[in-house]
């Protein structure tokens, strides 16, 4: 095993981001030849020896203990989602990988599409593993402006935030929103390293957007289950709406996703509003057509 492991620039990536007095450290008045913390340094405060450690992080060592892990995690101030990431990475190392993921499965249950109408108005759609949009009501559509002028194959929430003309202005807060769905990716790919539309998806966002290029390399893993999206959308103006998200019970990683905002509220005014524009006939067409 080279250098070149994914554990070992997991590892990398995140010592860079740690400063020496992130972990109570003095800082060195001397010129530091990488940013973050040194290998030394880490190993020091993981309790483990330099040699071990440098090993670790170029490959050859691929069985460390639990605690080891948790220590080193500790040390480089890992969130639960990145921790769990590191330990997913070890095992990997070990030669522990699973079986190779099957094609995504794109085909949205009836009960399921029956589902999405019965919540309008608020904005609800169907993902699949890596983001791609299965299936919307007529609200969760037009939650996204522009997105039916890519044909559905194309259709991917993460592609859309990163390369459509009208991703960045739809979200007020974008960089935070866009560091985000890089994190989520990161998740993404920990469950199943081997996802073949993930794997393309990545490629293709980091030859195309230099901030997600950026984002990616970070290494900052997020899973997502919830939370707040504020909008500036085009038609209904701005809006903030909560958002839950459920994985849809024997599917291959399909989750639904729905918004909502408190009735009486203008952020509920706004999605009304959204319900009520009338998406050209051609893209409901397509959007049905797609779900069957």
């Amino acid at each position: 095993m080279s250098e070149g492991t994914e554990l070992g620039r997991f590892l990398r990536a995140r010592r860079g981001q740690i400063r020496p007095q992130d972990v109570g450290l003095r800082g060195s008045t001397g010129i530091r030849r990488t940013p973050g913390l040194r290998r030394e340094e880490l190993a020091t405060l993981a309790g483990v020896s330099v040699d071990y450690y440098t090993r670790l992080e170029r490959g050859s060592e691929t069985r460390p203990s639990p605690s080891v892990v948790t220590a080193i995690g500790e040390v480089l101030q890992l969130s639960p989602d990145a921790l769990h990431r590191l330990h997913e990475l070890v095992a990997l190392a070990a030669g522990q990988s699973p079986a190779p993921s099957p094609g995504p499965a794109r085909a949205v249950r009836e009960s399921v599409r029956t589902l999405l109408e019965t919540l309008r108005p608020a904005p609800a759609y169907v993902v699949g593993r890596a983001n791609d949009l299965l299936a919307a009501n007529r609200p969760g559509l037009r939650l996204f402006p522009g997105i039916t002028d890519w044909p559905w194959e194309r259709r991917n929430l993460t592609r859309y935030m990163f390369l459509h003309p009208m991703g960045r202005s739809l979200y007020r807060d974008w960089e935070e929103m866009a560091a985000h769905s890089a994190a989520h990716l990161r998740a993404m790919a920990g469950a199943d390293p081997d996802m073949p539309e993930l794997a393309q998806l990545v490629g293709e966002l980091v030859v195309k957007s230099p901030e997600f290029a950026r984002l990616w390399e970070r290494y900052d893993v997020q899973a997502r289950g919830g939370g707040e999206k504020h909008f500036q959308h085009p038609e209904v103006g701005s809006m903030c709406l909560s958002f839950e998200v459920m994985a849809i019970f024997r599917t291959d990683g399909q989750r639904l996703v729905i918004y909502q905002a408190p009735p009486g509220t203008p952020d509920h005014d706004a999605m009304l509003l959204l319900d009520m524009a009338s998406p050209t006939e051609a893209a409901l067409s397509e959007a049905e057509g797609a779900e069957e």
